[in-house]
């Protein structure tokens, strides 16, 4: 197994739920080792993702409201960097993250795997969301900005997706991406227990210097970065904290328990430190 970022050696440091997280020699990026991969998005993203719990959601449409709040966040991040134009909203899920980027003044569309959840963007919510992997999109459009929210962490290959986003993106664009941080203090702490080593569904763990390595391969320069603020509902949280601590242990009961009386809906704010977003451009301008 080769890194998809150095092409260094990988070597195996962990059994995560039967897959090997491995670590590269070179530059230290970290993925699991999962032998098949044919199918492995429709499998792995099919609606039991969105509702089912687990390392996944409860109930993906019931944080609409949060995930709308979301994109106007990054909606109006971008407009401080440049011009509102068109976003590509890569892994849209059903839209909500696009939806507040529209209120934040741009225009554009989403690709998303599942087609239950594209099909509720285009119906409930009037936007241009295809059924489709950013590997397989096929358009004549070039995009002013694509947005890889929580994404680059679960694409299978890495290079295939990086050169199909450099080519659906203007020369002088920008990718915004968000994604976990293996070098943050919540994921050094929790060593191999962190919550976020979770194949099959997350395969990559990046750092802010690995992600920046793999997006100059493709002619992308880093513009800026942060941290997002990130909400979860009640729901959610609960759900993730049962998933980690083991559905029948005892911290999993006591959180059962306790989600119980909390409501469904409210609010939480993720306080952990593991998440970072990243703008980068491409060469060809600014």
């Amino acid at each position: 197994m080769r890194c998809q970022i150095c092409a260094g050696l990988m070597r195996p440091l962990f059994l995560k739920d039967h897959y090997w997280i491995c670590s590269c020699s070179g530059c230290g990026h970290r993925s699991a080792d999962v032998s098949d991969l044919s199918g492995h998005v429709e499998r792995v993203y099919e609606d039991e993702y969105f509702e089912g719990g687990g390392a996944g959601y409860g109930d993906y449409l019931a944080e609409q409201g949060l995930l709308r709040k979301h994109g106007q966040r990054y909606g109006r991040l971008l407009r401080k960097h440049m011009a509102p134009g068109r976003v590509l909203d890569v892994g849209a899920a059903a839209g909500f993250v696009l939806q507040g980027m529209i209120d934040a003044g741009w225009s554009g569309r989403g690709i998303e795997p599942n087609r239950r959840m594209s099909e509720h963007a285009r119906d409930s919510l009037n936007l241009q969301v295809d059924n489709a992997s950013l590997e397989t999109f096929e358009t004549e459009e070039r995009f002013d900005v694509v947005t890889l929210i929580q994404v680059v962490a679960h694409f299978p290959d890495l290079r295939k997706a990086f050169e199909a986003a450099s080519r659906i993106t203007r020369p002088g664009g920008c990718w915004l991406i968000e994604t976990w941080n293996r070098e943050s203090w919540a994921a050094r702490i929790f060593g191999r227990h962190w919550h976020e080593y979770s194949p099959p569904s997350v395969l990559h763990w990046f750092t802010p210097e690995t992600l920046k390595n793999l997006a100059q391969q493709f002619g992308f320069r880093e513009v800026a970065r942060g941290r997002p603020a990130k909400w979860l509902n009640g729901a959610h949280a609960v759900s993730l904290l049962r998933y980690k601590l083991g559905e029948r242990s005892l911290p999993g009961r006591v959180v059962a328990g306790a989600g119980r009386l909390m409501p469904r809906s409210v609010p939480l704010p993720y306080l952990a430190d593991d998440l970072f977003w990243m703008l980068l451009r491409s060469d060809g301008g600014g």
